[in-house]
């Protein structure tokens, strides 16, 4: 029993450690503001469609309080560099099947205590569709789910406006995954 016990403390010991400073925010930080993005392209509403999807997630996750940036003790910024809407998938006769519609970004994350830039990273999230007009019927994987058409109970609507939701979303979640990660 002994040498059992001996056998996994080391590795109990090493997975408390582990544990305990992967994923965790700096203690003073409690709260995040998450002012309008900057929208440095010409496509429309994204700055709104971004903002909101950030909004939703960080209250969705619940990991740090959401508020205005006067009590904040971090801030989440946000710039929409560009924006490609582009043919992504040809027929052997070189016709256009499928496009892929990016958003690209650079995110800040800063301590206001401390005055410190946190995370600067920057991210991309892209959406598929087709030219048929019909997102639940044209065979393509659209939101990179696995999932095609009658599979996918979410793919219907505007073909480039889901592409547009699935891009931004993606980039929300990705933003979350990294500050949750990289503490």
């Amino acid at each position: 029993m002994k040498k059992t016990t001996l056998l996994l403390s080391p590795f109990y010991l090493f997975s408390c450690i582990y544990y305990s400073l992967a994923g965790s925010i700096p203690s003073h930080i409690n709260s995040v503001a998450i002012p309008i993005v900057e929208n440095q392209t010409a496509e429309f509403g994204m700055s709104e469609s971004v903002t909101e999807n950030l909004l939703t997630k960080f209250n969705e996750e619940n990991i740090l309080r959401v508020t205005d940036e006067t009590i904040a003790t971090s801030v989440l910024n946000g710039t929409i560099m560009r924006v490609t809407d582009a043919p992504y998938t040809f027929t052997q006769q070189e016709a256009v099947t499928e496009y892929r519609f990016t958003v690209h970004m650079k995110i800040e994350w800063i301590d206001l205590i401390n005055d410190e830039i946190l995370i600067q990273k920057n991210f991309s999230g892209w959406g598929a569709y087709g030219l048929s007009g019909d997102i639940s019927s044209d065979g393509i994987d659209n939101d990179g789910d696995g999932l095609i058409d009658s599979e996918d109970n979410d793919e219907f609507g505007d073909p480039r406006e889901f592409a547009t939701k699935v891009a931004v979303n993606k980039i929300a979640e990705d933003v979350l995954n990294e500050i949750m990660t990289s503490w």
